[in-house]
């Protein structure tokens, strides 16, 4: 079995992105042999509460469980993100978070950072951390995001050492 498990659905603010619905992707999955994919939504990052993008990605993954394995998109720094993430498991049936620290201005190992970890962690969710969105050659100059390191996510997998962590890039 092949898993992708860097997938985005939606809209990118600064350019198309080639999948923006679950038809498109799963065409793009068939003709590379993909089986499944761990799919996140690429506008909650930008969107200013993500939970909205995380109400799109369910709506179309959820004709697809079997394939698309939606990961939702927390930010921790958000009022009400317990909230959005009980609904995120309770009702969309993710089985992992993606975390864009550096988009959403915490740190894995801040207080914000810390506290999802253990909220993902409880629930049993697989941790995602892309280290980079972008590669810093193509962004645009209006959002210049540093990649998060290698060392911050071995240093929060070594302070929550039951966490399931995934970097991806």
């Amino acid at each position: 079995m092949l898993i992708d498990t860097n997938t985005y659905l939606g809209h990118w603010a600064f350019r198309p992105l080639p999948w923006r619905d679950a038809d498109s992707l799963l065409r793009a999955m068939d003709a590379h042999g993909i089986d499944q994919a761990f799919v996140s939504s690429a506008s909650a990052i930008l969107y200013r509460n993500p939970q909205a993008g995380n109400e799109e990605l369910f709506a179309e993954t959820r004709a697809h469980p079997d394939r698309l394995i939606p990961f939702a998109v927390i930010n921790p720094t958000y009022a009400d993100w317990e909230h959005d993430l009980a609904v995120c498991c309770e009702e969309f049936g993710i089985r992992g978070l993606r975390l864009y620290p550096k988009y959403h201005r915490y740190s894995l190992g801040d207080a914000n950072g810390n506290a999802l970890i253990e909220a993902a962690t409880a629930r049993g969710l697989v941790i995602s951390v892309p280290l980079r969105v972008e590669d810093y050659r193509q962004r645009s100059w209006l959002l210049d995001i540093p990649d998060v390191t290698a060392h911050e996510v071995a240093e929060a997998a070594r302070a929550h050492p039951k966490a399931k962590f995934l970097p991806v890039n």
